[in-house]
């Protein structure tokens, strides 16, 4: 297994024109791939993302033929590179679309799907809402996926604010976290720093969060993609612009912030208290 590899984090800010969103991130791609990126990390909906008032558009369609699937494919080939397609808008037999986070190795084939568990239906000051489910359908099943480098968890945006998630890979041997995303600025402001670093020390494991930035439409997504250390270090930050961020990581890191620190093995058992009740909206 070798000892260091270096990993990129895409920035971009998708509109409705696929082809050209597509386009963009293949360019930022291809420059990360020419720079030496190793797992090159995209955001969630990074080929399709608008937002109106009664829509949302993030260019579903059947898995096979989404259009970014055979550019990254062969971009994954030609550069040797890996690549997380952060997410896609994929159809089901429901109706609605599964938000797929999709894993390509160097040869261009697809190593893990992961289809986003938990979904953004949130009310925010102002009047600011969305309604995930309305048109996605939850996954049901955490995903750890092989690479040359160690196990890697994917998780998708809003999945970020459930720290058991994280904590159950991380104990199945989860040394990598993949967290793309289009965080809101409104929560991004307060929220996606401390979240990322907080997964990261809790778990001892490194962080790489793609993250959208600017206007889609009547939504404006905060940016600052992050690749986190185990130590909870943020190691670069990608502002609030088109471009990557690119850091060499050495993942005898993540044994050695266990080692000093091995919260992981320290769960005890414990009677928990009476069961609140939590209104649900949505």
């Amino acid at each position: 297994m070798p000892q260091t590899f270096r990993t990129a984090c895409v920035q971009n800010c998708a509109g409705p024109d696929m082809a050209a969103n597509i386009a963009e991130v293949e360019r930022l791609a291809i420059q990360a791939a020419t720079d030496g990126a190793d797992l090159i990390c995209l955001p969630e909906f990074f080929s399709c993302l608008d937002v109106g008032p009664e829509r949302f558009e993030v260019g579903a369609t059947d898995e096979e033929n989404h259009p970014a699937l055979p550019v990254f494919t062969r971009l994954a080939r030609d550069y040797h590179a890996w690549i997380l397609l952060g997410s896609l808008a994929v159809k089901t037999a429901s109706g609605k679309i599964r938000n797929r986070s999709i894993l390509i190795d160097s040869g261009g084939e697809i190593v893990s799907r992961y289809d986003k568990i938990h979904l953004f239906d949130v009310d925010l000051a102002g009047g600011e809402n969305y309604r995930e489910s309305l048109t996605v359908e939850a996954g049901e099943k955490a995903v750890l996926a092989p690479t040359p480098w160690g196990l890697m968890g994917l998780t998708v945006c809003y999945d970020l604010r459930f720290a058991h998630l994280y904590r159950t890979m991380a104990q199945a041997g989860a040394m990598f976290f993949t967290v793309p995303a289009a965080f809101t600025m409104t929560t991004g402001k307060a929220h996606w720093h401390p979240l990322l670093r907080a997964r990261a020390i809790e778990t001892g494991s490194f962080v790489f969060a793609p993250c959208q930035w600017g206007r889609h439409g009547k939504a404006e997504t905060y940016g600052h993609s992050l690749i986190i250390d185990p130590w909870g270090v943020v190691l670069a930050d990608g502002g609030e612009a088109d471009g990557i961020i690119l850091v060499e990581i050495d993942p005898d890191r993540v044994a050695t912030a266990r080692a000093m620190i091995p919260a992981l093995l320290h769960d005890r058992p414990y009677a928990g208290p009476e069961p609140a009740t939590i209104e649900r909206t949505g």
